[in-house]
């Protein structure tokens, strides 16, 4: 396809033939170059009955890196510290807050908006799985599906009052990073990576992805950074020396946190009690969320 038929963010503007030739909208509509759209013309409306502070997306280059437990623990520090705290699942294909939580209820509606689901501690959740039947139900959608839902998940739930809305995004670049990026007003993310020689590969893509879509990056968490000996307490690098260190000096950036393979942590994740864990991981990055402009 011409790539004159692509605006900056990367989409084709509703009705454009691809030609910029006697169009009256070549000036403004970015795909021709002379004028780029912003990120705010692709910002969607909150819902009428949601007042929403700050937003703070959870990412990284690839799976199974623990995004979903860093979203849960930030969620819960900041919760901890008094603040009204959400999570915004827009991992589709495979949510895991609700059983990070053991949220069993669905999600309802009050006939204007959706009610999102309140864990134990009042942290305010909306995941696929809480509107779905039956939790083992894969979701079998295409991209601009899932991507829909995402935008549904802000759009159209009454969030009420909060201070910090956490999204736990799906791995990579594709198409729900991309709509959660356009069409949240993301006020800045958090990069989770795993102590592994391609974690500078992957830590760059999330990094230039966030620069071209001009999104602040708060800073780096490493999860499973080194497994702590209960006996004699030494730490053991499991995946091999760590390399966040070099990474984040590449792109300017700070490790906020790193995160030990701790059988406890993943037992209150299998249990749904995240919210009773124990360790002092997240104070750095929550000082930091406290003063985010």
């Amino acid at each position: 396809m011409d790539e004159k038929m692509y605006n900056d963010a990367g989409c084709v503007p509703e009705g454009c033939s691809g030609s910029c030739e006697g169009c009256g909208q070549a000036d403004s509509c970015g795909s021709c170059g002379s004028a780029p759209m912003q990120p705010e013309d692709f910002l969607k409306p909150a819902n009428q009955f949601s007042n929403i502070k700050k937003v703070i997306g959870v990412v990284s280059g690839k799976g199974g890196v623990g995004k979903s437990l860093v979203t849960s623990l930030l969620a819960v520090t900041m919760q901890r510290r008094g603040y009204k705290t959400a999570i915004l699942d827009a991992d589709i294909t495979g949510p895991s807050i609700p059983k990070a939580f053991k949220l069993n209820e669905k999600a309802m509606s009050n006939g204007l908006a959706i009610l999102p689901v309140e864990t134990k501690t009042g942290i305010k959740t909306m995941s696929v799985n809480l509107i779905l039947e039956d939790d083992t139900d894969p979701v079998v959608w295409r991209g601009p599906v899932i991507a829909g839902t995402v935008e549904q998940f802000w759009t159209d739930v009454a969030w009420g009052d909060v201070d910090y809305m956490f999204v736990d995004m799906p791995p990579g670049t594709g198409d729900v990073p991309l709509t959660v990026f356009q069409s949240l007003p993301i006020d800045g993310i958090v990069i989770v990576a795993s102590p592994q020689e391609l974690v500078s590969m992957i830590v760059t893509k999330a990094v230039k992805m966030a620069e071209m879509m001009n999104v602040p990056i708060v800073g780096l968490v490493e999860n499973m950074a080194y497994f702590q000996c209960p006996d004699c307490g030494k730490q053991y690098p499991i995946f091999g020396d760590s390399h966040i260190d070099e990474v984040a000096a590449q792109h300017a950036l700070d490790v906020m946190a790193r995160l030990p393979i701790d059988p406890k942590l993943a037992a209150a994740c299998d249990k749904g009690m995240i919210e009773l864990f124990e360790g002092d991981w997240m104070d750095l990055l929550g000082d930091k969320l406290e003063n985010l402009k």
